[in-house]
């Protein structure tokens, strides 16, 4: 590894002029960051992975091997991306008739603490939301809700996951997670929201 004061950067992986990488960041093997890219700190960035110009990724953000994030894609805090997850950036693209301006690309955003699984395909313009699990293979067509477990060709929701990453069950309506006792009602049959936590019974 190259070593930086702030973060480390494998000696077979190009960081462009114009990068911003934020402290305890480590980038690995044939990496490429291209000018414009803000990384945040703490961040994993595996084997072969592109980050496109000025794509934005968070702080602590795991990116397996194998991933193109490209120019129009934004990654939020704590977002987990599986190995050879595929994101894109137009939605009618013509080899003819390159659309290749900021202006033609369709942002995707991918909000904090969600997590896309191994070889799950996001097409471009949807945003997945907070806390989401996208299954491994899924191709996501449409916008994700937050604690929205998705999966399938198209993906469509099949289920609501806590912020800990637990299945949640509902009764009536609502669920206490049982792996960290978080507490969830539902709103719709698409919207799930976290309650807000009840005061110890030592609390005046």
């Amino acid at each position: 590894m190259m070593n930086n004061t702030d973060y480390q950067v494998h000696e077979s992986s190009y960081i462009d002029d114009g990068v911003e990488i934020g402290v305890g960041t480590c980038i690995w093997h044939f990496c490429h960051i291209m000018t414009g890219v803000t990384i945040g700190r703490d961040c994993r960035l595996g084997q072969n992975v592109v980050v496109g110009p000025r794509a934005t990724v968070g702080d602590n953000v795991k990116i397996q091997n194998n991933v193109s994030v490209y120019e129009g894609v934004t990654l939020e805090d704590h977002v987990f991306c599986g190995p050879s997850v595929v994101f894109t950036n137009v939605q009618t693209p013509r080899s003819a008739f390159p659309r290749n301006t900021s202006v033609d690309f369709a942002p995707t955003r991918i909000k904090t603490g969600a997590s896309l699984g191994a070889n799950a395909t996001i097409v471009c313009g949807n945003t997945v939301g907070r806390h989401a699990l996208v299954g491994a293979g899924a191709v996501v067509t449409r916008e994700v809700p937050d604690y929205g477990v998705v999966y399938g060709n198209p993906a469509r929701l099949n289920g609501w996951a806590c912020e800990c990453g637990e299945i949640l069950e509902l009764v009536d309506d609502r669920s206490t997670c049982s792996h960290c006792g978080r507490q969830y009602q539902t709103l719709s049959d698409s919207t799930l929201s976290r309650m807000p936590e009840f005061p110890s019974s030592d609390v005046a």
